[in-house]
């Protein structure tokens, strides 16, 4: 019986393990590096899930129209690491942020790589090369 439960958890541990991998894609795979972006806009949620954090910009446009891109980011676990959290990528409620970021391969969607988020007292997180 022990033997079949050891089997058992091996099986789910390595289903779980070859799942995460097989649905992890690197960055140079979903974002363009030659199509830099610059956002300027209010941070309307954070996701702070792994495998990579998400931060979602509300970005006004000229004419008035809001724009909700989703923003990607590092893995929580390095965040943590570098004394980040959730609270501090936020910034204060309603803050205006520029964010630097790539802008994902498929140009048909509000997606993008975030390398800097720079905040409205003018403090920066770095988040990857600008």
């Amino acid at each position: 019986m022990r033997h079949r439960l050891a089997v058992a958890l091996l099986t789910a541990g390595f289903a779980l393990v070859t799942g995460s991998v097989a649905a992890h894609h690197s960055v140079s795979g979903q974002y363009d590096s030659s199509k830099p972006l610059t956002l300027t806009g209010v941070i309307s949620k954070v996701d702070w899930i792994n495998p990579h954090i998400y931060l979602y910009l509300d970005v006004k446009d000229k004419d008035g129209t809001v724009t909700n891109w989703t923003l990607s980011t590092l893995p929580t676990a390095m965040m943590r690491r570098a004394g980040l959290t959730r609270e501090s990528l936020q910034g204060k409620p309603g803050e205006v942020v520029t964010i630097n970021a790539i802008a994902a391969r498929d140009e048909t969607k509000r997606l993008g790589w975030i390398s800097k988020i720079t905040y409205a007292d003018g403090h920066h997180v770095q988040l990857g090369r600008d």
